[in-house]
């Protein structure tokens, strides 16, 4: 029998760790989410807390002296200031940098038994590192044991992709303890179907624009398969240099003389008939355009693994081109994640359109469901309503992705705002294992784990 414990839900966003921890058995005494819309649905879906003790912005609408006493701190912190995706100016930046001081300052105050904190995983290497050692000298100052570990929903046998970093703190007074992170010994099979719904009636139809570009993607790659499929490229397609042959070997291409470029192809094939330097964004690609002396190893390997790929092919690649020589960059871009062994159609497939380009992965595994909702995972449903096709995943399907409730839980009417609630919420089956192997475990929902032992005080 787990001792009930009683817990603060802090940047709570749509509850992942008050799910978690009330399904542990422990208490929620106040939850803090600034975004007025996510702390109304917070409170229909965690009628067990007063509407008194959900409140703002934990800086300006509670004093740390008022929070009522809590043996356990929960906090998704926002992620900005360390993602990838941002600018990456961690504890410095000016609008969510401060944010951490804030929970160092309520555990000050407070001294909670337990502190769970989860962040993106590029926190441990932002800033060389000095933004972790920050974070794990202040968490020890105030005297507790430290443990971190970058764990994704799919060890747990959910099938998404989705790497983030869980830090235990726990006060070494308390005695016969072991901060133990879970890891998983046995590899689960992880069953796609039961995560899908067949024919939703929530079904989001793609854009005409959207619908065109992924069928002639499909057609590219059966295109490959007719040559015996062996030649998909492993690589990032960039379709631009199919034809092109301006130079970039040995000096950035920028670099090269306007009368050198002017003899030479730029995007698919067009001659260069550039009249300055600044004309050239209409004859080159955008990434071939930077500043830099020299390209770096892997964009020159990129353009001319591609120019290979196009001598190869080009008995079909000059018709097939003609259709995509308008589209936006990120979709005349395409990355084929699959392998070799398996079927040449995207019917099968995850499709994702990111910023990098088209993505295309099999089907075992989501990929991390992200705040923008540009980039809702696609999939083919043959239930589809009106006929098969493809759609985006749904509210619903994106709740599961998350281990959010099956019943009782209520989702964003809107479709921007909920793509992006579930884009910055935390998995609750992650954090329930994360919890129950710092706290105890309840048998009830135990898992094969293969423990590290951090601390044994």
């Amino acid at each position: 029998m787990i001792r009930k414990l009683k817990f603060i839900d802090l940047f709570a966003g749509l509850g992942g760790f008050h799910f978690a921890l009330k399904e542990l058995g422990h208490e929620c005494v106040l939850a803090s989410e600034i975004q007025l819309e996510l702390r109304k649905l917070y409170a229909i879906n965690h009628p067990d807390l007063k509407l008194d003790r959900i409140i703002g912005d934990i800086h300006k609408d509670i004093k740390t002296e008022e929070i009522p006493e809590f043996d356990i701190l929960c906090a998704g912190f926002p992620c900005q200031p360390f993602s990838q995706a941002g600018y990456r100016m961690g504890l410095n930046d000016p609008v969510n940098g401060n944010h951490f001081l804030k929970l160092i300052e309520i555990i000050s105050h407070h001294k909670p038994s337990y502190v769970f904190l989860e962040n993106v995983p590029n926190l441990k290497g932002h800033d060389d590192g000095n933004t972790w050692k920050v974070i794990e000298k202040s968490l020890k100052k105030e005297g507790y044991e430290v443990a971190e570990r970058i764990l994704s929903p799919d060890q747990f046998g959910v099938p998404q992709h989705r790497k983030r970093i869980y830090i235990v703190g726990v006060k070494t007074k308390v005695n016969g303890f072991q901060v133990n992170y879970p890891e998983l010994k046995d590899e689960f099979t992880i069953q796609l179907s039961d995560y899908l719904d067949k024919g939703p009636d929530e079904d989001i139809p793609l854009k005409g624009e959207t619908l065109k570009h992924i069928l002639h993607w499909q057609s590219f790659v059966k295109q490959v398969e007719k040559k015996g499929g062996n030649d998909i490229p492993r690589f990032p397609v960039w379709s631009m240099e199919f034809g092109a042959n301006y130079p970039f070997i040995e000096k950035a291409t920028k670099r090269h003389k306007l009368s050198e470029l002017n003899k030479t192809n730029g995007k698919f094939g067009m001659p260069i008939k550039a009249s300055s330097k600044i004309d050239l964004v209409n004859f080159l690609p955008r990434y071939s355009l930077t500043d830099q002396d020299v390209f770096p190893k892997w964009k020159r390997s990129y353009i001319e693994s591609n120019r290979n790929f196009y001598d190869n092919h080009k008995d079909w690649i000059e018709d097939w081109k003609k259709e995509i020589i308008d589209w936006k960059l990120s979709h005349q871009k395409f990355e084929w994640n699959c392998g070799t062994d398996v079927d040449y159609t995207l019917e099968d497939k995850i499709i994702q359109f990111r910023p990098s380009g088209i993505r295309v992965k099999n089907r075992d595994r989501f990929p991390a469901l992200v705040l923008s909702t540009t980039q809702v995972p696609i999939i083919f449903d043959k239930y589809k309503k009106g006929g098969a096709g493809f759609r985006y995943i749904t509210k619903r399907e994106a709740a599961n992705l998350q281990s959010m409730p099956q019943e009782n839980f209520e989702i964003m009417e809107n479709h921007v705002a909920a793509y992006r609630s579930f884009g910055n919420a935390v998995n609750v089956n992650v954090v329930k294992e994360v919890v129950k192997s710092v706290i105890g475990n309840n048998k009830d929902f135990a898992i094969k784990l293969d423990k590290e032992v951090i601390c044994n005080k």
